[in-house]
């Protein structure tokens, strides 16, 4: 087994919040982020456990994807922390919207105060047919 170097994951990037003047801020999510280090690249998580399973509803769904998020950044030592952007697929923006509140709160239990550049995006279909959302995150280490 190859050795891999595992980095603590307390430090967060330097990143700067890139926030044009005059324009209103954002709530939950960044305009634009510049960081410098390492690059961590999750590929689209969806909301299944280790076993293949689903949990009803999108709230559940988009908290299991969170956490096989932080599983996959940890592999790569990082953390939720490190996260610079992320790109939510949804089959349904109006689910979306209806559960803002507590998807919210999942995302603060599972992600910190850590609020990246974000995309949401309605699609037609997923590979999975049970899933519900998709989501795909990029991390920077510091150097």
């Amino acid at each position: 087994m190859p050795e891999r170097s595992i980095r603590k994951a307390t430090q967060r990037p330097p990143v700067e919040m890139l926030q044009p003047p005059g324009w209103p801020k954002p709530q939950g999510y960044a305009n634009g982020i510049k960081a410098r280090g390492e690059m961590v690249f999750v590929g689209g998580m969806v909301g299944w456990d280790a076993d293949g399973r689903f949990p009803d509803g999108f709230v559940a769904q988009a908290r299991q994807a969170l956490e096989n998020i932080v599983a996959v950044l940890a592999e790569g030592g990082a953390a939720p922390e490190h996260v610079v952007r992320l790109t939510w697929y949804v089959l349904d923006m109006d689910e979306y919207l209806a559960a803002r509140k507590e998807l919210g709160r999942a995302y603060r239990d599972i992600m910190g105060m850590n609020f990246p550049a974000m995309a949401l995006v309605e699609v037609r279909r997923l590979v999975e047919p049970a899933a519900r959302l998709e989501i795909e995150a990029t991390a920077v280490l510091p150097e």
